[in-house]
């Protein structure tokens, strides 16, 4: 039988627990069962569920108790925690909400609004451990685990959208005085004042019993601007099937019974919370995979960017007829600065000219540092004689002004030796980009044999 991922369920009542150990195998989960809070630390480091389902009182603790023991393991902190509220008790389900829980069910509830619930979870879950590297316990976006119940941020931007302006404000009134958010009414017929401005941190929908509401739900969730943005679906009554819907079309969160200030702003703060802390886990995660491409001492492209650019760069038909066309560059004697005045003023050096290379390819292409003092260019569409005069003028960029080192009573002269290919055409997927480089190679190896401070050309072998 398939498993699609493991649930504990934490009910001091055993019947409470068999009950939903049967409504959960039948959906294909994994049930781990326990009763108390006590030994709970052991059992989550054991199972590592993806899930918990917690009655909001155990025989030693609470439904927030066990939040805290979750948040506090760092290899289990995006597990959802839904508590199990007891029937007509909306004061509890709104104490839950305040204690940080992920969701809350009021007993009894149909199988279909749990699973539906459940799904809606692990999709944000599976979303998270998207953004985690390998297998540390450390999210991305953060130097340590997370020890404490996300804190929700100062401000967000929230729109509220419904389906007339008398509802919008009933709403926007009601969340003024409590919320610390940015509120902002949109009519549901005018999605494109909605869409036009600024990204919403949260949007508030209305949903009817038309299709629409759940139409803009699911549209919403689809577009780029708004994947990750929070959507709150609010409903007049206690539909269960209609919520069900809503959380499958996309809704983070689902508020039945009518719209209730004080609920939709607890769940605003807990959800724009975690959409904060999966913003800065992207952002960190965005910032990581462009830093993996930069060599940090000079800032240029590393040598794992520049054979992707350049198989890349090869692959695709030129824009102007031209070729495409690869140059290796290596400064030469540059081992005797290092000797001569130190490593720092051959960083100093280093740094100086991938500065001046980059200045002068400008955009008509690329400059890396592939090596300790070898660079590649790559051109994706220039003519032999523009090729040739730009490698020229990148040599003449380095040898024509001497360089300040810090330990040098006098500016140094530092040359450089640049071998390239004639423009190639597009390689077919059979061809290997190897022998291009190994032609630029030969080329180098060639002005560095007719006395350095040169440029030479080599047609490719390929």
């Amino acid at each position: 039988m398939s498993v699609q991922g493991t649930i504990l369920v934490l009910d001091g009542t055993s019947t409470n627990r068999i009950m939903l150990k049967v409504q959960l195998t039948a959906a294909w989960y994994h049930v781990v069962q326990a009763e108390k809070l006590h030994g709970l630390a052991g059992l989550l480091r054991r199972t590592h569920p993806d899930l918990v389902l917690v009655a909001q009182t155990l025989p030693d603790g609470s439904s927030a108790d066990v939040k805290r023991l979750v948040v506090a393991n760092p290899e289990l902190g995006d597990v959802p925690v839904v508590a199990i509220a007891p029937q007509n008790d909306k004061a509890a389900r709104l104490q839950a909400l305040a204690d940080g829980l992920d969701d809350v069910l009021t007993a009894p509830f149909k199988d279909t609004l749990l699973l539906a619930r459940i799904r809606s979870l692990l999709r944000a879950r599976a979303d998270t451990q998207e953004l985690q590297l390998g297998n540390g316990s450390h999210p991305i976006g953060f130097a340590e685990p997370a020890a404490t119940l996300i804190a929700p941020p100062k401000q967000a931007h929230v729109a509220i959208l419904t389906q007339t302006a008398r509802i919008g404000t009933l709403w926007k009134t009601a969340l003024s005085g409590r919320s610390r958010h940015s509120l902002r009414n949109h009519l549901a017929s005018n999605m494109r004042a909605l869409l036009s401005g600024s990204v919403p941190d949260a949007i508030l929908i209305e949903i009817g019993t038309s299709a629409a509401g759940l139409n803009t739900l699911a549209d919403l969730k689809s577009r780029g601007a708004t994947r990750h943005t929070v959507l709150i679906a609010v409903l007049a009554d206690h539909d269960a099937g209609l919520a069900c819907e809503a959380l499958d079309r996309g809704a983070d969160a689902v508020c039945m019974d009518g719209f209730c200030a004080e609920e939709v702003q607890l769940q605003l703060d807990n959800q724009v919370a975690r959409k904060a802390r999966m913003d800065r886990m992207r952002a960190t995660l965005k910032r990581g995979l462009a830093e993996s491409w930069v060599d940090p001492l000079t800032g240029l492209h590393n040598r794992r960017y520049a054979m992707q650019a350049m198989n890349q760069m090869a692959r695709q038909p030129s824009r102007t007829g031209h070729g495409f066309v690869v140059m290796l560059a290596d400064l030469d004697h540059f081992k005797t600065i290092n000797d001569r005045f130190g490593h720092v003023s051959g960083d100093r050096v280093l740094t100086e000219a991938a500065m001046r290379m980059k200045r002068t390819v400008g955009s008509a292409g690329f400059v890396a540092r592939i090596g300790g003092e070898e660079f590649m260019i790559g051109l994706p569409d220039s003519s032999p004689t523009g090729a040739i005069e730009l490698a020229k003028t990148l040599r003449d960029c380095i040898s024509k002004t001497p360089f300040s080192l810090p330990d040098a009573s006098a500016p140094v002269p530092v040359t450089i030796s640049i071998g390239l290919t004639a423009p190639n055409p597009p390689l077919t997927h059979s061809e290997p980009l190897e022998q291009l480089l190994k032609s630029a190679d030969s080329a180098l190896y060639a002005a560095k044999k007719a006395g350095r401070n040169q440029v030479r050309v080599r047609q490719s072998a390929a």
